[in-house]
Formats: structure tokens, C-alpha cells, sequence
């Protein structure tokens, strides 16, 4: 559930020497690519390199998240099966955007080719309701859930991988990502194999969206509603849980209650304002408008007028529709600052779309409440965790405490979560705190609120929700995010500049070998660490663990199959040598610099 911190996975202990780093894997330097051919060879490369994956690495053109440079072994958020594609980004609607766009920036079919396949593979996973669930098993539903029931369950920090629920989720913007990458393959050459997975699409966005009551206008995290949903996660060896913690999914199923997790509405709001970009589909205005009301209506009372990760969509348990809810074991019930943030933004966008200063009206009591909730200084300096965060992440309802999440045990059978207010030890994949730009957010909203009428009117008339016919979408979507700037009429997504340098070292880093083999990290550049994940070897041990050893760790014991740094694990781990492997997320980053050098707009 995180989506803009996707962790590109690293390889099993068993495998290492598959992939193993080295000089030996360095590019032989070579002279500058002369000037008058470095076009041509940077359009060489991006089709070399985009066949390899298409005919080499993917599976029937689905992608997971990185590969073994021999493909036995294959990760997305966790280890995955051959026979399995991801839909979350980084994964196979992320490389089908990046083949279109090199379609788009050269015109060569082989590009259109590779990303028809990448196409064709997501309607194959596409959900009879509509939507995509994280993953889908091209081997079948049985292959699907013997992998939810080995390596999914056994992930004690991933439990939206621990059950088979059987529909489709809105959750990592997977939903959002694979129907916008739809929408562009129909609009390309008007395909009608595209238009009715295209059309299933809109109208599971527009079937899952709530109707009526407090929660009209917003989306849950899943659909259709699964009957055989978890109610609460396990809570073994409760003897361990320390007085005074609280423990375990507060509200039940987490997944029926109205999301702003990883801004589920913000990016249903926006492929809908594709659709009527691209579409013309102004009947999708109607829902957007409630979607907007919907965010603004959940904004909490002051002096807590912040919104909680997820609201109750219903009267749950004598608590009212509306109410913040609590999410996975570890999302307690509370406000969330990150969430906070997020949403001020939203309503910052929702202005410019409008022009209604109603948008803008509650912004000062959320930035005042966040102001009001900022770490101390003592909590900073005995948390290593919280080193840069200004923010707890949860703050307690009322009481506007900042909550902290801690776990005890050893892996998913005898550990559980729990949460209390001792700010040290904290889990390390969870930040306990965040970083909140409050001078961003009061000079953004300074200078909106100081708009004058006629700026305003301006603004609007170029707005997404004043089109009234079709007209083309950005060239563009895999350099960078499309935003809701970049919907408006006469926006230009201008490229990065690329160097004559950057050009030539990824060109001789592809050589002969037609792949480019990096570092499997996490996506954020700042973050080195290569991750590896212990193989399914049965569920892990029941007895109690009383030690401390994976308090604070990404993974558990060696029965945990969540991905962990190789470089700083459990005292109880050997370190793995750091490991290059293909990565799907930097083999589009590569392509986006290429893509932006032989095709640049500005």
C-alpha cells in the first residue's frame, strides 16, 4: 500500500551466484559516440533493448518487478512465479506505457508490437467486474492461490498478500495505472479489441464508487466486496502484547471503508478526466464532481481537521459513516499527516480545476491541525527511524497523541502488531513518522486563495472539466507521473534535459547483451540497498519468540518471505553480496532517457 516507495526485490539466498556483481560487469569505457550518429544509435538501443524484454523477459507480455539475469527467479513486491505478471507499478502496465511512448517518440512498429502484448496480457488479468487485482497467474486461479497460501501468507509485514480475496483493488494505483494504459492503446488506432476491456474499466470505476450517505463520491479499496474477506489478522502469544497496547484491525475488513491510502481518489479522478480528454466522455464529470465533494466532506471537525487513511463507509459498531477506521494491524485506527498532506494538495488541485473557493476554505484548520502535531526533538533523537521525519505518522483520535506501531514475535504465526504510545523501536518498513512540507502547503495556499477573479477564470477556461470534445492526451506517461496540470488544454509535459554523456553511457552499458543489468534496489535512488527474500519453506513456528532480534527489521525469521535489505539484516541473517539483476522499473527509466533525447518536447 505504498505506492511512491516501491521496493524493486532482490534474489533468493539460494541464487546468488546467478547474478552476482562485480567489475567484471562493468561496461568497457569506449570513445564518444560521434555526434551526427548518436540519434541513431540512441533509437537502436531503445529497440534492442525493448525486444529483449518483450520476447525474452516478459511472460506472454506480462512483467513483474526484476529477474535473475537468466529469469529463474523473478520478484515483484514479493518472490514471484514465472507464470505470474504484477499490475502494481513498477510491473506490466509501467512497461506497456514505456513501449507506447517509444512508439510515439520513433514511430517503429516494434515498439506498437511490444506494447499490443503488454496489452493483451492485462485484459487476459483483467477481473470480470472490471478492475485488476496486485497480480495475476497466467497458469490459472488454482497457480494463484497455492502462491497466496506458500509465499503470500508467509509475509508478516504484507498482509494485503496474505489472502486470496478474489476481486480487484484500487490499492498502489494498479487499477489506475492498467486503464490508462487501456485508454491510450484504444485511442492509438482505435482497436476495437481494446474497447470493451476499456469500457469494463470506466464502469468499475464508476460501479465501486460509493452512492448516497457521508460516503457518496468516495471508492473502497477493493471490489466487488468479498464475502470471504479477513475480518481481523491473527494475534498469537497475546501474553506478549505490553499493558496499555492496543492490537489488530480495529474496524473489521479494511477494504469495504472509503480509501484515500496512496490517493485511490485522486487517481480515479484523474483517468476519468482522461476519458473525457480522450473520449469525450463528459457523462464521467458527474463522478468527479462527487468524488471532489466526497474528500471534502471527510476532512474531520477541527481542531483534528486532518483525514484518517481510511473512513467508514457505513455505521460500524456504534461509530458513524465518516469516522476515521482503521486499516492493515498496523494502520490503527487514527488521523494520518501523510494522508493530511496528500489531501490538502488534492483540494489545491480540485480549486484550480473548479475555481470554487469552497476547496480552499477548510486548508487552514488541516494546516493548523498539523502544525499542532509535530514530533519533539527527544523523539527524534532516540529513534533513528525518525531521523528527517517531522511527523508522527498516526495521531490518536481526541486525544491528538502520536500513536506508534511496534510488532513482537518472529514471523506471521506467533508475532503480531500492536500500538501504544513508546515512540523507540519501531518497525524500519512502516516509517513511525513523515516528512510534512508545511511552508509548501500555506505559501501554495497563500497564492491560490490571492487569486484574483479574473486570474481564476483564466485558469478555468483551460480546465480538463470544460472540455467539451476529444483531444489528444500528453505524448508522453513514463518519464514522469501525468499529473492534473498536465490534463489541461495547450499543457506541454516538456522532457529533462539528457546529456550527450548520460546517452552514450547507457548505450555502451547495453553492449551486445540487449539489457541493461543494475542494482536491484528500491526505486527511491536514495535508498542503496539491495533486497533479497528468504525462500517458502513451510509456515514458520507458533511457539513464542521473546527476543528482539526483528522488532525493527523488514523481515522476520527465515520463514518470513517479505523482502529484506541484504546489506543490514536481523542479527540472526548473514549479509548476501549486493546483486545486479533486470529491472523493470530502471529499464523504463533508461528508456524515458533515451525517449527524451531522440523525441525531447519543451
Amino acid at each position: 500500500m505504498n505506492r511512491r516507495t516501491f521496493m524493486l526485490l532482490g534474489v533468493a539466498p539460494l541464487a546468488l551466484a546467478a547474478c552476482r556483481g562485480g567489475d567484471d560487469d562493468k561496461p568497457t569505457p569506449t570513445e564518444p559516440i560521434p555526434t551526427d550518429d548518436r540519434a541513431g544509435r540512441a533509437r537502436d538501443a531503445m529497440k534492442r533493448a525493448a525486444v529483449f524484454m518483450d520476447e525474452r523477459v516478459s511472460y506472454r507480455g506480462g512483467y513483474v518487478w526484476a529477474y535473475l539475469a537468466d529469469l529463474s527467479k523473478s520478484w515483484g513486491e514479493m518472490e514471484a512465479k514465472r507464470t505470474m505478471c504484477w499490475i502494481q507499478p513498477p510491473g506490466t502496465p509501467t512497461a506497456g506505457h514505456s513501449f507506447l511512448d517509444a512508439y510515439h517518440a520513433t514511430g517503429d512498429e516494434a515498439f506498437y508490437r511490444a506494447a499490443e502484448r503488454s496489452c493483451l496480457a492485462l485484459i487476459e488479468a483483467q477481473h470480470p467486474a472490471g478492475g485488476w487485482n496486485y497480480i495475476y497467474d497466467f497458469a490459472g486461479e488454482e497457480s494463484l492461490k497455492h502462491w497466496y497460501e506458500t509465499i503470500g501468507i508467509n509475509g508478516w509485514r504484507l498482509e494485503e498478500f496474505q489472502h486470496y480475496y478474489g476481486n480487484a483493488t484500487f490499492d498502489d494505483a494498479g487499477t489506475a495505472v492498467a486503464s490508462q494504459f487501456l485508454l491510450r492503446m484504444y485511442l492509438e488506432k482505435r482497436d476495437p479489441r481494446f474497447l470493451e476491456p476499456l469500457n469494463k474499466a470506466i464502469s468499475f470505476v464508476l460501479d465501486a464508487q460509493y452512492k448516497g450517505g457521508v460516503a457518496d463520491g468516495g471508492w473502497p479499496q477493493r471490489y466487488p466486496s468479498s464475502p470471504n474477506a479477513i475480518t481481523s489478522m491473527p494475534r498469537p502469544n497475546p501474553e506478549q502484547l505490553p499493558e496499555g497496547a492496543s492490537q489488530g484491525m480495529a474496524d473489521g475488513d479494511y477494504t469495504r471503508h472509503v480509501t484515500f491510502n496512496d490517493d485511490v481518489a485522486g487517481e480515479n479522478i484523474k483517468f476519468l478526466l482522461m476519458c473525457v480528454i480522450g473520449l469525450g466522455e463528459t457523462r464521467l464529470l458527474e463522478p468527479v464532481t462527487r468524488a471532489m465533494e466526497a474528500l471534502r466532506r471527510l476532512q474531520q471537525p477541527a481542531p483534528q481537521a486532518g483525514w484518517g487513511l481510511q473512513h467508514l463507509s457505513a455505521d460500524q459498531d456504534g461509530r458513524l459513516a465518516g469516522a476515521p477506521a482503521g486499516a492493515r494491524s498496523y494502520e490503527p485506527r487514527a488521523l494520518a499527516t501523510h494522508t493530511t498532506q496528500t489531501n490538502i494538495q488534492q483540494l489545491f488541485h480540485y480549486f484550480r480545476l473548479t475555481g470554487d473557493r469552497k476547496y480552499l476554505e477548510r486548508v487552514p484548520e488541516a494546516i493548523a491541525w498539523l502544525e499542532s502535531t509535530r514530533l519533539t526533538e527527544q523523539m527524534i533523537a532516540e529513534n533513528p527511524l525518525l531521523k528527517g521525519r517531522t511527523h508522527p505518522t498516526f495521531v490518536e483520535l481526541g486525544t491528538n497523541r502520536p500513536l506508534f506501531v511496534h510488532r513482537y514475535g518472529s514471523n506471521v504465526w506467533n508475532g503480531a502488531y500492536y500500538v501504544d504510545y513508546d515512540h523507540h523501536d519501531t518497525p524500519s518498513h512502516y516509517s513511525a513518522g513523515r516528512s510534512i512540507n508545511l511552508a509548501t502547503l500555506q505559501a501554495t495556499y497563500d497564492q491560490l486563495s490571492s487569486m484574483s477573479d479574473a486570474a481564476i477564470a483564466e485558469m478555468v477556461a483551460k480546465s480538463p472539466l470544460k472540455s467539451t470534445q476529444p483531444r489528444a492526451l500528453p505524448k508522453y506517461f513514463s518519464l514522469r507521473e501525468v499529473d492534473f496540470a498536465d490534463l489541461y488544454a495547450d499543457a506541454v509535459m516538456a522532457t529533462p534535459t539528457v546529456t550527450d554523456e548520460t546517452v552514450d553511457a547507457l548505450i555502451q552499458d547495453l553492449g551486445t547483451k540487449d539489457h541493461w543489468l543494475t542494482p536491484v534496489v528500491r526505486s527511491d535512488p536514495a535508498v542503496a540497498a539491495s533486497f533479497v527474500t528468504n525462500p517458502y519453506r513451510g509456515n514458520g513456528p507458533s511457539t513464542p519468540y521473546t527476543g528482539d532480534a526483528y522488532r525493527s527489521k523488514h523481515v522476520g525469521d527465515i520463514y518470513d518471505t517479505s523482502p529484506y535489505d541484504s546489506q543490514d539484516p536481523p542479527a540472526t541473517y548473514e549479509k548476501k553480496p549486493r546483486l545486479n539483476g533486470i529491472s523493470t522499473a530502471d529499464f523504463v527509466s533508461n528508456m524515458g532517457k533515451l525517449i527524451a533525447y531522440v523525441a525531447p518536447l519543451k
